[in-house]
């Protein structure tokens, strides 16, 4: 068994750049919210992880927990950081 640690600190770093705003977030990607309890946290994702199966069971929360009106106009997604940086490190590897 081996840990791909290269692979996870490029994801990191990939989907924790600083963004002020939505015209700062690149062509092809999307920011999202991660709320774990009280705390919200925005990464900047691939467009295409949006079709990842994976993903979608993440989607599939937000939907049930917040339904379609997100009163801050993101999606929001209802999963720990952890969880949500150990799936995006499976899906860019």
């Amino acid at each position: 068994m081996g840990f791909r640690f290269a692979t996870l600190v490029h994801a990191k770093q990939l989907i924790q750049r600083p963004f002020s705003s939505t015209k700062d977030i690149p062509k092809g990607f999307l920011g999202v919210y991660v709320r774990d309890e009280s705390i919200m946290k925005r990464f900047v994702i691939p467009v295409a992880y949006l079709n990842q199966l994976s993903f979608q069971d993440f989607l599939n929360q937000a939907e049930e927990e917040f339904g379609f009106d997100h009163p801050m106009g993101a999606l929001t997604i209802p999963c720990t950081e952890d969880a949500f940086i150990d799936l995006i490190s499976h899906l860019s590897s």
